[in-house]
């Protein structure tokens, strides 16, 4: 007579095909339910880049360490429900950088805390290259030139080749949390987007090496190509992981970097930073600028705002637009 599996055992072995993503995970921490996380992984926009006051050995005082993690980032500004916020995210970070770099850590992060929600912001340092493109258009308002003619029609085929590799990423993202027993539906991912720093709306006397030093043509095509085309792209890759997506394309409209005039208080983005000390040693010379045009601590706690209601909501998609109010908020799509 053959051998028959009891119907008990079946139905459980049925149960565990069906619900489970990882059917024998790993052991973690018998403690991991009663410690709640949030995780934050990315780039410069991410770690806190422009917003000032640093993790110690994350501003290059350690084996060149120059991921600028801030304790002002939005991240430590949004309100979860959780008790320990995590910013792994690093300045300069690419896609690779970020599975090589930073999944390991989430991993540590996912098997002794219970993970509420992972916060993921790359993709502008892969092909789109954006603060390059940014620098290049520095570089032409200096020989009194433009940028948009040179940068402008590779700008597509960059966005799209993008697409494949933060989408590969997430994917690593969603196994990392599978092989620490979480189930995609356990947790929420997130993706974010990138917003404008910098407007042809400003003050012309303005757009020189006291504040912004771009051409009006070359902040009209990123405000206006741009940046929502590669928003587009980086909604696209999180689409295809059923991650949620946080369009962030319009979120310094009126409060980007020079539009306050002689107000910085409204300003959202750092203007043309130089770390005057730093060019004069030879370690740091090369990061003076690096503060430039990224969110200050302002707006990395207004995105921090939106980003809480974001989280809070239970939309797919969702985007962040100034207030009549003066604050950052959210509006979602079905």
């Amino acid at each position: 007579m053959r051998r028959v599996l009891p119907l008990g055992v079946i139905s459980l072995l049925a149960i565990l095909l069906i619900v489970s993503d990882h059917p024998f995970p790993p052991p973690s921490d018998p403690d991991r339910e009663s410690r709640t996380a949030v995780v934050a992984l990315g780039d410069s926009t991410m770690s806190g880049e422009g917003a000032g006051n640093y993790e110690p050995g994350t501003d290059g005082e350690e084996g060149g360490n120059w991921c600028h993690r801030s304790l002002d980032a939005e991240i430590m500004k949004a309100t979860v429900e959780a008790d320990q916020r995590f910013n792994l995210a690093c300045s300069g970070a690419n896609s690779d950088k970020l599975r090589t770099e930073q999944l390991p850590r989430l991993s540590e992060i996912a098997g002794s805390h219970r993970v509420v929600a992972v916060v993921v912001a790359i993709g502008a340092n892969d092909d789109p290259r954006f603060s390059e493109i940014l620098n290049k258009c520095f570089e032409a308002w200096g020989r009194r030139s433009d940028c948009t003619s040179a940068v402008a029609p590779e700008w597509s085929k960059r966005v799209r080749r993008m697409i494949p590799k933060v989408e590969n990423t997430l994917q690593a993202v969603r196994q990392t949390m599978r092989d620490s027993a979480y189930l995609d539906s356990s947790y929420q991912l997130v993706v974010q987007s990138y917003a404008a720093p910098v407007s042809p709306k400003m003050p012309r006397s303005l757009q020189n090496l006291s504040g912004c030093p771009l051409r009006t043509t070359d902040l009209e095509w990123v405000v206006e190509d741009a940046v929502p085309e590669l928003s587009n792209g980086l909604r696209t890759a999180a689409g295809r992981v059923n991650a949620r997506f946080l369009d962030l394309s319009r979120a310094g409209e009126g409060h980007e970097a020079c539009a306050g005039g002689s107000d910085l208080s409204s300003e959202w983005f750092t203007r043309l930073s130089v770390d005057w000390d730093g060019l004069r040693d030879q370690a740091r010379s090369s990061h003076a600028l690096q503060e430039s045009f990224h969110p200050n601590a302002r707006g990395h706690e207004q995105i921090g705002r939106c980003l809480s209601e974001f989280l809070a909501s239970d939309k797919k998609d969702g985007a962040c637009v100034p207030r009549l109010d003066g604050t950052l908020g959210l509006t979602t799509e079905s």
